[in-house]
């Protein structure tokens, strides 16, 4: 079944969620790799730290873009795209508690606020990927290795 016909069981499809993940990433990794100079003393976090963290979002953002291209959809990979979302959220909430860093009260909202969309993110590639148990558009998580 492609996933245009998916079940409506889910707000947004796995193919859409991932879009969305993929433009929001690549946003938000421009933002950081261009701006970081200019963010880091209104956020009270090191520039190192967010030029990294937009260096590390414009591959994920490609990959995310190319994954959701795909006819098939790899459950094996939209797992990892799940839980490589949830683990980002994760860090996120707890840098400011057991990192060494001291965010503004901007610096905090940014963080928190980023980590609420990727937790929405993971949540609406959670929700598209159960529309779609037993679909032909999820490939078997044979599929992933040839």
């Amino acid at each position: 079944m492609p996933l245009a016909d998916q079940p409506r069981t889910s707000l947004v499809s796995l193919r859409t969620a991932l879009r969305l993940d993929a433009a929001s990433s690549g946003a938000m990794g421009l933002l950081l790799l261009l701006a970081a100079g200019a963010l880091a003393p209104l956020f009270d976090l090191p520039v190192a730290l967010l030029r990294g963290a937009g260096l590390a979002l414009l591959p994920f953002a490609l990959a995310l873009a190319w994954l959701s291209s795909q006819l098939r959809i790899p459950r094996g990979w939209a797992w990892a795209v799940i839980i490589a979302n949830a683990t980002w959220t994760l860090d996120s909430l707890l840098l400011p508690i057991v990192g060494r860093l001291s965010p503004s009260a901007l610096g905090t909202a940014f963080v928190v606020a980023q980590a609420l969309a990727v937790a929405l993110f993971a949540g609406l590639q959670y929700a598209g990927l159960r529309a779609l148990d037993g679909s032909a558009a999820i490939a078997s998580p044979s599929a992933l290795r040839g």
